[in-house]
């Protein structure tokens, strides 16, 4: 099995609290990545609480966004219908619990042949998880497709690719 990870593409990383022209502009990869993808398909989305810019990372990001509820906080809407199963909510950058998931599929359920990620952003959120996904499968390929990624900066998203890259992830797709 083949698994198809979307990472954090809500409204508030597109066009809103934190959108950039770069997030806007993948959307359409995204879409289509997920349309023919053959395989199953997980989705995170970044979650906060009221309290956010009393957490070390509102300290460090003083800009509410993603608070659980909110528009900002839910699946762009051309992304949403395609994903079928509930997004996993994530407090921190990486999502531990993603990568418990993919180690049950892998141990429990069918055999992973590689985990391919996409989303937002390629500098925090993407390479974070994507740590956390070769970490708790080390022998199973780990892939980002830089076309339907997009960092806080065109410069930041390079850099994240060239450190995955240093990593043993594999970067496919970069322009």
């Amino acid at each position: 099995m083949k698994v198809l990870v979307v990472i954090d593409m809500q409204k508030d990383f597109i066009d809103g609290a934190l959108g950039t022209k770069e997030a806007a502009e993948i959307v359409p990869n995204v879409a289509e990545k997920i349309r023919e993808f053959d395989g199953r398909i997980l989705a995170t989305r970044d979650t906060h609480e009221e309290d956010y810019l009393e957490t070390q990372e509102g300290r460090n990001l003083p800009v509410r966004h993603c608070i659980r509820g909110t528009k900002g906080w839910e699946l762009c809407p051309e992304l949403k219908e395609l994903i079928k199963e509930k997004p996993i909510d994530k407090a921190a950058f990486g999502s531990m619990e993603l990568g418990r998931i993919l180690k049950e599929y892998h141990e429990q359920e069918e055999s992973i042949e590689s985990i391919t990620l996409i989303g937002l952003c390629t500098d925090i959120c993407v390479i974070s998880n994507a740590m956390i996904v070769k970490a708790s499968l080390p022998e199973v390929p780990v892939i980002v497709d830089a076309a339907c990624c997009a960092g806080v900066t065109p410069a930041s998203h390079r850099q994240a690719l060239e450190a995955m890259k240093a990593c043993q992830i594999v970067i496919v797709n970069e322009s």
